[in-house]
């Protein structure tokens, strides 16, 4: 039987990874697709350097590197982060790690306690995580210099923000049933969707400014398309055809649109959807000099969705909501009594 590894042991793992060397990657890329600029890895310049205090207790740039590493796993893959985004990435970490500093030190001030058997099974726990003895032996080595008394320490740490967050944070955040239905009641209109049609297109477009033999060969090559879609049976027998003969950009997604509402339809192609079935091909629709044909995916018409639809997924929604909004009063009071430094220098990466 599989034992059941407790949350500050799961987290604790997660740091070896975290400060493991970034691996150079080249993710495999389409011939339409450029990869993000990354920046260069950033494993070796985290050096220790202080980059916060809480209360006069300094984070590291290590601690900052993981959690950047938690916000934005890819950087292994990618060997770096994105440029585009490291300034946020490294904002939310730092964010992270003074709140979760905040969080320890309102711990201690509380003199809540963790028992020691408690931290004992934690860090049997710990290692047994390990895929072998060898790479336990390097994370102690990497994170606690060797010493059990500072991994339990680590431990300790992650425990009692543990305690203080599911205190303070998930065990006010439970939204009831009733709640939910409550929720559901007075905001109806959220829950309402228009109506919408979803089709597969394929379109016959001649030559800008051309002539009128031009346009008589357009529609003739149309009408042609046209003999063709009518012969398809399935959506992927159309959608193969779209991808082979039609003209305008839908044709890399086998012709489908998103569903669009009925406003938002030219008024040919309303028409032509509105006396069609789901999986039926239309006759030929004309636009100014193109030829356009649909078939009907499907037809939803407007209408609300029943709370048995949405509960559970709004009941998660509003839950989330809730945790954020617990989180940032307890990071507001927590900082409202502290002191925080913010220590300038280069950022990781």
């Amino acid at each position: 039987m599989k034992k059941k590894v407790s949350t500050a042991a799961v987290l604790l793992i997660g740091l070896l990874a975290a400060s493991a060397q970034v691996a150079s990657h080249a993710p495999t890329l389409s011939a339409n697709r450029q990869p993000t600029p990354a920046s260069t890895s950033p494993a070796d310049q985290a050096t220790g350097r202080i980059v916060a205090r809480v209360n006069g207790i300094g984070l590291t740039d290590r601690q900052l590197l993981r959690e950047m590493f938690v916000i934005f796993p890819y950087a292994r893959q990618h060997n770096g982060f994105p440029k585009s985004e490291e300034a946020e990435i490294r904002k939310g970490a730092l964010d992270m790690i003074i709140f979760e500093e905040l969080v320890y030190q309102h711990a201690r001030r509380s003199k809540i306690t963790v028992p020691q058997a408690t931290l004992d099974k934690a860090a049997s726990d710990l290692r047994n995580g390990f895929p072998s003895p060898e790479k336990y032996q390097e994370f102690l080595q990497t994170e606690c210099k060797g010493s059990r008394e500072l991994l339990l320490k680590k431990i300790e740490r992650s425990i009692l923000i543990e305690q203080v967050l599911k205190a303070e944070v998930k065990d006010k955040a439970t939204v009831s049933s009733a709640q939910t239905k409550a929720y559901y009641d007075q905001n109806q209109a959220s829950f309402e969707y228009p109506e919408t049609f979803k089709i597969q297109t394929i379109s016959i477009i001649p030559p800008t400014n051309a002539s009128g033999e031009t346009l008589a060969k357009t529609r003739v090559r149309a009408e042609e398309v046209l003999r063709q879609a009518k012969a398809t049976k399935t959506f992927d027998d159309f959608g193969l055809l779209a991808e082979k003969l039609s003209e305008d950009d839908y044709r890399v997604s086998m012709g489908e649109r998103k569903p669009t509402g009925r406003d938002q339809l030219p008024p040919p192609v309303l028409q032509a959807a509105l006396g069609l079935q789901p999986g039926e091909v239309s006759n030929l629709i004309q636009l100014d000099q193109a030829y356009t044909i649909i078939r009907l995916v499907s037809h939803t018409e407007a209408g609300k969705k029943a709370f048995a639809e949405v509960k559970d997924s709004l009941r998660t929604d509003l839950q989330k909501k809730k945790v954020d909004q617990l989180r940032a009063d307890l990071d507001k009071r927590l900082r409202k009594t502290a002191k925080v430094e913010l220590l300038e220098g280069p950022g990781i990466g």
